[in-house]
């Protein structure tokens, strides 16, 4: 299969690691090595110093998939596929769509959630958000659906618009699915990074019998560097295929990281609290920010996950305007070219301490131009 270049991570690529002020980054600063193991029980640790570095079972360590069961309402250990988050998404288009198969998507998404299927040769239809609000009404959806249809593509809470459904919506949606026979491939990679503890939404996986799960270390971690995820849902078929399509790729997960990953899903309490912390007090920071320069773009305050998507005002295009902004003042965001998703929009993260830097940089850059 021939797959078009990934733009979103070859533009990361060109600013990630030269670049002052990375105010477009989706994951959360990382945490140190010493970090993790600090919170480490005493048989955790002793499984820490025990740890050989030998193959890996292919599913996932038992004791990991064990403690992520305990993070869903009706998975067990044996529901769960260990692996890298791209390869996921990599590996379940690949085994589930074949050429001529319909797929909806949300837009703008990630790359990996729609390019690997059009690459297969499948049809995609788009659910677009009310670009006021960023809303996705699950009414819109019931009109795109074929009778070629055979998944849809989630991803809540969203990156890049920061929108949540409402627990009503998302029981809207995966109904809309079962009326349809439908498989749901649920991005929830920045799952429980919600500041509104009451606004929480259940892991799809635990709503539909024919949804599948994706959820991992990088964003609602932040413990993006252990390269590590997992896929859970009841329809071991699914399951089975995917495991079996990873022999191909990885093969199994890296010991060291499937370690660190159980003790941070066992003490997820010192973790993502502090993210959703963190994330709170930049949107707060971003929102005074943006008032003080209505006339360079709009802004619609995240419901959930780490990021936002805004609307430039300004007379260049997303992309140019983003290029001028990293080289004049070292500031980096993600033009929403690198969504496919026109040319006003951008990216912006909330999970980095330094955002306050960051933004007095771009301001700087305004006052300028």
């Amino acid at each position: 299969m021939r797959i078009k270049p990934f733009k979103l991570e070859r533009y990361f690529s060109k600013y990630e690691f030269s670049t002052k002020h990375l105010l477009s980054s989706s994951d959360c600063d990382g945490l140190s090595l010493e970090y993790v193991l600090s919170c480490a029980d005493p048989g955790e640790r002793k499984l820490w110093n025990e740890l050989k570095l030998g193959y890996t079972e292919s599913q996932g360590l038992p004791l990991l998939r064990e403690s992520i069961a305990k993070q869903y309402k009706t998975i067990t250990a044996d529901q769960v596929l260990v692996l890298s988050p791209g390869e996921a998404n990599f590996g379940f288009m690949n085994v589930l769509l074949a050429k001529g198969d319909h797929a909806i998507c949300m837009t703008p998404m990630y790359q990996s959630l729609y390019q690997v299927a059009e690459s297969i040769g499948c049809e995609l239809t788009y659910w677009k958000p009310n670009e006021a609000d960023w809303h996705y009404n699950p009414e819109d959806l019931k009109r795109l659906i074929k009778p070629a249809t055979k998944v849809l593509i989630v991803n809540f809470p969203h990156n890049p618009t920061g929108f949540l459904p409402s627990k009503e919506e998302v029981e809207a949606i995966v109904s809309i699915a079962r009326q349809h026979n439908l498989i749901i491939y649920s991005d929830e990679m920045y799952h429980q990074l919600v500041p509104d503890q009451g606004a929480q939404i259940p892991a799809l996986c635990d709503l539909y019998e024919n949804a599948v799960s994706l959820w991992g270390m990088a964003k609602s971690f932040g413990l993006a560097g252990l390269r590590l995820g997992w896929i859970a849902t009841r329809n071991t078929k699914i399951l089975e295929e995917v495991m079996a399509y990873k022999d191909y790729l990885t093969i199994c997960n890296n010991a060291m990281s499937e370690m660190l990953s159980l003790i941070a899903i066992n003490h997820k309490e010192k973790f993502i609290p502090q993210n959703i912390s963190k994330i709170k007090s930049n949107v707060d920071h971003f929102t005074k920010f943006q008032a003080a320069h209505e006339n360079v773009f709009d802004f619609v305050r995240p419901k959930g996950g780490s990021t936002a998507f805004i609307k430039l005002k300004t007379k260049e295009s997303a992309l140019d305007y983003s290029e001028r902004l990293v080289k004049e003042a070292g500031v980096m965001l993600l033009p929403s070219e690198m969504f496919d998703y026109g040319s006003r929009f951008a990216r912006i993260g909330f999970g980095r301490k330094n955002m306050p830097e960051a933004l007095a940089a771009w301001e700087g850059f305004i006052r300028k131009n």
